[in-house]
């Protein structure tokens, strides 16, 4: 407990009154006492440690005195009143190594200011023969007697017959705490009562041996308090009786000295037991929350889940505890009308706040730091944390768990860290997909659509870090999103450039990576609005590629098919078949496509036909003239009904190619020559793009003469400016067909414009 004379640095009462009073003759003549040495063993100015101070004025060398030496040799001192707290000083010693010395240096300078007035007041003559008496000596005999032997009635009247034989320090020590009080109080009303009467005027000593006996059984009460609220929670607990007088003992005090003296007497200035009690409090919860995993790290355990196991065991301490608290202790404290409540639940959060502090500074990596700011967000805070509803809130809202400077630097360290851990989780991904190149291992096809664990694994990764951020708080989910999205957008080129170099480059793959493009950006974006457009970019370039890719494959398995158009061992053979039989089985693998991007795919392949069919007929390798260009002509009608067909029966929809072939067929076979400037109105009117070398190229299919010449190609420049000032490619949706199609200048172009 620590509670001795010793701890106010004084010694026995008669070194603390030479101390005070050396300066006056009566002081200079008293014998010097032994001094006691601080620390426990404190010895009672009654035994055989020094010379007693003899009474002064009217105490004489007879029987008197020898009685009242004989009294004061029987009555215990200090040293007994330091054994009587023995047990209580153990109990509490075992809870609180430390006891707050504030009570005793409070103790300790209101004494001196009440002996230090004491003594500054002049006695008066007439009072001096009156404290002289021999009444004095049986007033002090019996006040002392209640605190070291025989109690005397209670102040509220006659108190059980076991209570009236038993010392103060016994009643603390039995936790007979309201008992204990009221003997106190009572002495404490007599001694000032004695004092006010200028009874120790001539025996100083006497009024601080009693003081200080006072004091100290004062705070041995408070240390029993203290002593008390350290047990409530323990594994034996305290019994509701116990809580319930503790409670009454503290309003009592409370009442008993509301406010300092005007005259600032130590002996009944109030004793703050109410901010004792509460200052027990929080030194209980914090001793129980620091009791969990007590010097252990989070760096010394197991990662993350030491942790995690760490913050769950405190968690089960604490709901423990605060559920002992509602329904043992705050229903024993209520019942003496004090509130116990608001207390524990501060103090415990209080601790807790304390503990996650410590933690938060040895924390280190994305997972152990992720568990701090859950557990601080969703265990701690939840409602139904103390598994119960019914809970009264306290009257002013708890703090935060976390500082905010800590929040914020747990979040910034745990977005570094995070940024880092998803950089390294897209490499892994990258190597997974390398590893499945190397195997060869052909796409799945899911829901009729080519499929690649690419999708799953990057939706899976972004959407597990961003719901985990969400769940401690929106500011950090927007980050973490915004990290994934950065690690995306860098990921896509690396990704695409990795696969297009590797030998695994097939239909198939190519497909089904476009695919997974395509559900990046329909997935993502519909599932995080407004976050992810910094991604549109690098997807769209990624499926441009890959498309690109796609294509570059057809055009190499067609391409020499086109070479044998337009001659004269076409106008016999159907050599266009075979071509289109292999964009027929090219198309069977844009159906494993996602709609929107197998259908800009297949309107590619539409539109590279139609391109290279007319590149051919525009430059042909032969002539025709008479019925070989009639022929032609015909032959020219056919096929492009046979492309229109079979890009209609794959479902293409870009029907704007349908009318490019047939009117060149119309000009080349047209029999009434003034009709050649209606096709080749409607074929300029259709495609915007088309110049001034294709209309001479293809005016060189017909050879017309020159005037007529002449007047069709002044007609075609009238329209294509018309067309250039109506808005140029845009009147015809932004089409391309005749502007990626180079004609070569020729004998018979040339022919032609002369």
């Amino acid at each position: 407990m620590g509670f001795c004379v010793c701890s106010w640095g004084l010694g026995t009462p008669q070194g603390f009154l030479s101390l005070l009073f050396a300066p006056s003759s009566a002081a200079a003549k008293m014998p010097s006492p032994q001094t006691v040495a601080s620390g426990p063993e404190l010895h009672s100015p009654r035994e055989p440690a020094g010379p007693r101070i003899p009474a002064q004025g009217t105490r004489k060398a007879s029987s008197e005195d020898t009685s009242s030496a004989h009294r004061e040799g029987l009555r215990p001192g200090l040293g007994t009143l330091r054994r009587a707290f023995s047990k209580a000083s153990q109990r509490a010693s075992g809870c609180a190594p430390q006891e707050d010395p504030g009570l005793l240096r409070r103790s300790s300078r209101l004494l001196f200011r009440s002996l230090r007035r004491a003594r500054d007041e002049g006695p008066a003559a007439d009072q001096t023969q009156a404290t002289t008496g021999p009444g004095v000596a049986h007033g002090r005999e019996a006040s002392s007697r209640a605190m070291d032997g025989v109690s005397p009635q209670s102040s509220t009247g006659a108190g059980p017959a076991e209570l009236e034989d038993k010392s103060v320090a016994d009643l603390i020590t039995e936790r007979k705490l309201l008992a204990a009080f009221e003997q106190l109080r009572h002495l404490e009303t007599q001694l000032v009562a004695e004092k006010a009467s200028r009874t120790f005027e001539q025996d100083p000593t006497g009024f601080a041996r009693r003081a200080m006996d006072l004091c100290l059984h004062y705070d041995g009460l408070a240390a029993e308090i203290g002593a008390i609220v350290l047990e409530t929670l323990g594994p034996d607990g305290v019994d509701a009786a116990v809580l319930a007088e503790l409670a009454r003992v503290v309003r009592a005090e409370e009442e008993a000295h509301p406010e300092p003296p005007a005259d600032g007497d130590f002996l009944c200035t109030p004793r703050h037991w109410r901010q004792h009690w509460e200052d027990a409090v929080r030194r209980s919860a914090r001793e129980r929350v620091q009791q969990v995993s007590a010097g252990e790290a989070p760096g010394a355990a197991e990662g993350a889940s030491g942790l995690a196991q760490l913050l769950a065991e405190l968690g089960r301490l604490v709901r423990r505890d605060l559920q002992k608290v509602q329904l043992e202790v705050h229903p024993a404290y209520a019942a003496a009308g004090y509130p116990a409540w608001e207390a524990y639940l501060r103090a415990f959060h209080g601790a807790v706040a304390q503990r996650l502090q410590e933690l938060a500074h040895d924390a280190h990596g994305c997972e152990q730091l992720y568990v701090l700011l859950d557990w601080a967000s969703n265990v701690y805070s939840s409602p139904d944390f103390l598994g119960s509803q019914d809970l009264a809130l306290p009257s002013e809202p708890l703090p935060p768990l976390l500082a905010p400077d800590v929040w914020a630097r747990l979040e910034s360290d745990y977005t570094s860290f995070l940024e880092t851990k998803i950089a390294s989780c897209f490499d892994g991904i990258l190597q997974v997909e390398q590893s499945r190149w190397v195997a060869a291992e052909a796409p799945d096809v899911l829901q009729g659509h080519y499929h690649t664990p690419l999708s799953i694994d990057v939706h899976m990764l972004v959407a597990e870090h961003v719901k985990a951020a969400g769940a401690i708080s929106a500011e950090l989910e927007a980050t973490t999103l915004q990290i994934c999205t950065r690690a995306l957008g860098l990921f896509l080129p690396r990704f695409e450039k990795a696969f297009l170099e590797s030998g695994a480059v097939s239909e198939p793959n190519l497909c089904a990576n476009i695919n997974a493009c395509e559900e990046f950006r329909t997935h993502l974006l519909a599932r995080f609005p407004g976050s992810l457009e910094e991604l549109e970019k690098p997807l769209v370039a990624a499926t441009c590629a890959f498309q690109k890719r796609l294509l570059q494959g057809l055009q190499g398995d067609v391409q020499p098919l086109f070479k044998v158009l337009c001659t004269k061992a076409w106008l016999t053979q159907d050599v266009l078949q075979p071509l289109l039989d292999k964009v027929v089985a090219f198309a069977g693998h844009l159906e494993h496509v996602v709609p929107p991007r197998a259908q800009e795919t297949l309107q590619e392949v539409h539109r590279y036909v139609v391109r290279e069919y007319l590149a051919q007929a525009l430059r042909p390798r032969e002539r025709f003239r008479g019925v070989e260009r009639v022929s032609g002509s015909q032959k020219m009608g056919l096929d492009a009904q046979a492309i229109g067909n079979t890009f209609q029966g794959l479902g293409s929809e870009a029907t704007w190619l349908g009318r490019a072939i047939p009117c060149v067929a119309d000009i080349l076979g047209e029999t009434y020559k003034d009709d050649i400037r209606r096709h080749l109105e409607t074929l300029i009117r259709s495609y915007p793009d088309i110049r001034r070398d294709h209309v001479l190229a293809i005016l060189a299919l017909r050879r017309l003469g020159h005037r007529r010449n002449q007047h069709l190609l002044t007609h075609a420049q009238d329209l294509l400016r018309a067309v250039a000032e109506a808005g140029g490619p845009g009147a015809a949706g932004g089409h391309v067909l005749f502007e990626e199609i180079e004609v070569p200048t020729s004998m018979d172009v040339l022919i032609t414009c002369i």
